[in-house]
């Protein structure tokens, strides 16, 4: 990080908090050639999931879609409807009592 007095490129982080909607970090910043301070914010980049189709082309990730085929593929299969929620949800469910088991 440059310091915006100096120019210098060793600063040191004095102090980190996340901000109130939590969504970015708050870093309290001292430069060691000019003793200055200063803030900076980062913020999460988010990145839309895109899927690339045989054709070439990208789409955005939809959820509902992976769901809508797998139980589409359940269909006409001996699988438990737990089985399919499992599936669903990435995670399974247990019964009262027992320990989860992938």
């Amino acid at each position: 990080m440059n310091c915006p007095f100096c120019e210098h490129t060793d600063t040191r982080v004095m102090d980190s908090r996340v901000t109130e909607d939590g969504r970015s970090i708050r870093r309290r910043r001292r430069c060691m050639h000019c003793s200055s301070r200063f803030t900076t914010y980062e913020r999460y980049e988010e990145t839309p999931l895109l899927v690339l189709k045989k054709d070439g082309r990208r789409e955005h990730f939809d959820r509902r879609k992976v769901l809508d085929g797998l139980l589409r593929a359940c269909e006409k299969r001996p699988v438990r409807g737990s089985s399919r929620s499992f599936a669903a949800w990435g995670k399974p469910k247990c019964r009262p009592g027992r320990s989860a088991s992938w």
